[in-house]
């Protein structure tokens, strides 16, 4: 009799468990990132009444099956289930989900344990630290260089906390430095119907003695009018702006003048027809300009001849000198106009590229789903900032719950080495402005719950029918 009453008590025991459990799993239905409990039983040994014996072919004797009285319940296992709760968008930058394997990894500060959660809700602080709401430090990498595929990260420096504003290898990343200007690409059409200097035609420019400025009175290398004049007629200008090592922007303008054009002199002459332009580049009120001028040529199909490279220069190399109000030394950069064309069109030549950028100051950020921060300067430019790293384990659910939606690794769950980047070596890929909700389906925790108290109260029943016969037993002397 004491037997069902310890049984009774054994289940009432594991019952009451496995409500705990549940009722932490519905506790827990809005909590990010949670990740639900399971409470499984098992029987506890049996005791034996009476062992099993074998048939007896020489009596005819048949075989007895084992009679046992089990001692009871107990709990089994409390599994963690791992697998992943839907997605609720938040449109905020710093809120990231996982999709597919992998934990993010904080650390309170520079020493102690790292802890693992799959819960994204993080924010920068006045320091532009990436921390989670609790303020412990998530955890990646920050050294990186650029590569055939853009940039890369360094995964073999050990990951550290990720800061948006400094770290050891970029300085102060509140600021990008400024480029100079080495390149200048130019496209776009000279109108052949414009009218050469002076209203003449003749001998292209290389031909022969043409190979200087055909009219400029005053020897100041900008094209007049016509004779013994020094109005500068019309030309199509084309603004530019350059930076220099500092950042200080030199606005300057590139001037073009059709000269002259080249043809059949008379029958018989099979001279292609070749159009001469000139070009000048005024370098403003605060630099000069050197070797900012010279000539280019086009055929009769308005394209770019760039097989005479002793008289027309197509790419020269131009010298800003800066003046000494800037504290800049002068520079140099290439002008390339191998994209101009020459049609019976509107001049329409612009710049298409121009490498150098004025500082910037950091206005906002992203992140990928590859886990690289990038910042946005205001300056058009942006730059790497750090790149999350996410944590991989071989038994994810023998990890160990540590409070506050974290987990600890344990010797059954794999031990944490290296860190992986999102989308490599088995990891999954983040999902920006997304964070992983609870992974509890209330339907199932309300089932269970039912089934358990129905458990439950059919314990108390033998608990309750078991104390009765007792009594009997104990009224029998009456």
């Amino acid at each position: 009799m004491l037997m069902s009453m310890f049984a009774s008590v054994s289940g009432l025991k594991a019952h009451q468990t496995r409500m705990d459990v549940i009722g932490n799993n519905i506790a827990n239905v809005n909590t990010i990132g949670f990740k639900a409990s399971r409470a499984t039983f098992q029987e506890i040994f049996s005791q034996t009444l009476s062992s099993a014996s074998a048939p007896d072919q020489m009596t005819g004797r048949g075989g007895t099956n084992p009679m046992q009285v089990g001692l009871g319940m107990n709990i089994d296992a409390i599994d963690i289930m791992m697998d992943r709760g839907s997605v609720q968008r938040t449109e905020s930058p710093t809120d990231l989900s996982i999709e597919g394997e992998g934990f993010f990894i904080v650390r309170g500060g520079n020493e102690g344990a790292f802890y693992f959660t799959r819960a994204g809700n993080f924010t920068i602080d006045k320091l532009g630290n990436l921390v989670t709401a609790t303020g412990q430090n998530v955890y990646g990498w920050m050294k990186y260089i650029y590569g055939e595929n853009g940039y890369e990260f360094d995964t073999q420096e050990p990951i550290q906390p990720i800061n948006l504003y400094e770290d050891i290898y970029n300085s102060n990343k509140r600021i990008i430095a400024a480029k100079q200007t080495t390149e200048v690409v130019l496209a776009g059409n000279l109108d052949a119907t414009e009218k050469p200097i002076g209203g003449t035609t003749g001998n292209v420019i290389g031909s022969g003695s043409m190979t200087t400025l055909p009219f400029d009175a005053n020897s100041d290398g900008i094209p007049d009018e016509g004779p013994d004049t020094e109005n500068i007629p019309p030309h199509f200008t084309v603004p530019i702006n350059v930076y220099d090592a500092l950042g200080n922007e030199y606005k300057i303008n590139l001037k073009l003048w059709k000269v002259f054009t080249q043809g059949p002199s008379g029958a018989g002459d099979t001279t292609p027809i070749e159009t001469s332009w000139y070009y000048v580049i005024d370098g403003g009120n605060n630099a000069s300009a050197d070797g900012a001028s010279g000539f280019i040529k086009f055929d009769s199909s308005g394209r770019l001849i760039t097989t005479d490279t002793t008289n027309f220069n197509f790419r020269p190399t131009i010298k800003i000198t800066p003046s000494l109000a800037t504290g800049a030394e002068a520079f140099e950069f290439e002008l390339n106009l191998e994209q101009l064309t020459m049609y019976a069109d509107d001049s329409s030549v612009k710049t298409t590229r121009v490498d150098g950028y004025p500082p910037g100051t950091l206005v906002t950020f992203s992140i990928g789903s590859d886990g690289i921060i990038t910042g946005v300067y205001d300056n058009g430019r942006q730059q790497p900032l750090g790149q999350i790293a996410l944590a991989i384990f071989e038994n994810p659910a023998g990890l160990q719950k540590a409070g506050a939606n974290q987990f600890i690794q344990t010797p059954n769950s794999g031990d944490f080495k290296l860190a992986s980047q999102p989308g490599k070596g088995g990891a999954g890929t983040l999902v920006p402005g997304t964070l992983e909700m609870s992974n509890v389906d209330l339907a199932k925790q309300f089932t269970d719950l039912i089934i358990t108290q129905r458990g439950f109260q059919a314990n108390s029943r033998v608990m309750t029918a078991s104390d009765e016969i007792l009594q009997e037993l104990s009224n029998i002397k009456r």
